[in-house]
């Protein structure tokens, strides 16, 4: 009677439906295998994004699996109308670039809260982002959206997907490729080796900062923001993308950070730092703080920070780190 019982009792903690455990098991497995299948779905579309097609021998080495796998894997996924074999080059189907685009936007949006908002270093945030990435609905992703302000980059510089599925790159070049004399703008850091990139963050480069080449040779590249000097070997400063600085941005020039503006001193509000994105910019832009808006400090604080601005008829209270990302123009 008490084996009974207890063989009972285990057939039941096994197949009881929804939270037994081959029922647990079966949905880690088919968690897994989603996981898998977006995985390769994100290879697909940074090789088409790049010109290029995805292999089974690219494929395998992005995921690290046997050929074996690779190949049952891209049957199963042309199976579901993801993508089509023509030849060693896969191509993704409309649908399957749908759902790419999708967990592209899934990872980006969640690195751009990982990043603005749970203030977790950027060298930690692509792992987290990658787990978070899986199994986000649509709704969800929308909700996420809305709530970050409608972001277009993430921490990186890479382009977030819209909910339209549209992606609006920006043409830029590594700063190895930076011919112009002029100043250029990071617009993007390869997080790719990640080794390289920890070594770009180390040296103090960030997205939107303006830079120009001081010194180059076959060992080293410095460059200079007119304050401070980086040190990187050419292999890691190919990492560091830039573009044109647009000339809409160059009131900029003639700006200074809401910080620095003396006590009582009245501005106009140029342009918001591009680092500014996520919850922050568009709690600035709920608070008023949009070009062409007057400003000034009101009330000081014996420690200095935070400090108090008059805008619009409302006193505001902003950190020295937010207001170092208002430029103005004194009046």
């Amino acid at each position: 009677m008490y084996y009974t019982l207890t063989l009972l009792i285990l057939l039941i903690i096994i197949f009881l439906p929804r939270v037994g455990l081959l029922a647990l098991y079966k949905n880690y497995r088919a968690a897994q295998q989603r996981e898998q299948v977006e995985d390769a779905l994100k290879h697909l579309l940074e090789r088409e994004r790049n010109g290029r097609h995805a292999s089974p021998e690219s494929l395998g080495g992005t995921l690290d699996l046997p050929r074996a796998k690779v190949m049952s894997l891209i049957e199963d996924m042309e199976n579901q109308g993801l993508l089509e074999s023509r030849g060693t080059e896969l191509h993704l189907t409309a649908q399957g670039e749908r759902w790419a685009l999708h967990i592209v936007r899934a990872h980006r949006l969640w690195e751009r809260y990982l990043a603005d908002e749970a203030r977790m270093p950027l060298n930690k945030i692509h792992d987290e982002a990658h787990k978070r990435e899986h199994n986000f609905t649509e709704v969800q992703l929308n909700e996420l959206d809305a709530a970050l302000g409608h972001p277009t980059r993430d921490p990186h510089g890479d382009p977030i997907p819209t909910r339209e599925g549209k992606m609006n790159q920006t043409q830029s070049m590594p700063i190895t490729a930076w011919q112009a004399q002029g100043p250029a703008r990071i617009v993007h850091l390869e997080d790719e080796p990640a080794l390289a990139y920890q070594q770009i963050l180390a040296a103090g480069l960030r997205l939107g900062q303006d830079i120009r080449i001081i010194e180059k040779n076959q060992n080293r590249y410095i460059l200079s923001d007119g304050e401070n000097e980086y040190r990187l070997a050419p292999a890691v400063a190919s990492n560091v993308q830039v573009a044109a600085i647009p000339k809409s941005e160059m009131l900029k020039r003639e700006a200074i950070s809401l910080w620095e503006l003396a006590d009582a001193q009245h501005a106009e509000i140029v342009t918001l730092d591009d680092a500014v994105q996520g919850f922050t910019r568009r709690r600035f832009l709920d608070l008023g703080l949009t070009p062409g808006t007057r400003i000034y400090p009101e009330l000081g604080n014996f420690f200095g920070d935070p400090r108090a601005y008059r805008v619009r008829g409302t006193l505001i209270a902003l950190r020295k780190d937010q207001a170092a990302q208002i430029w103005v123009k004194p009046i």
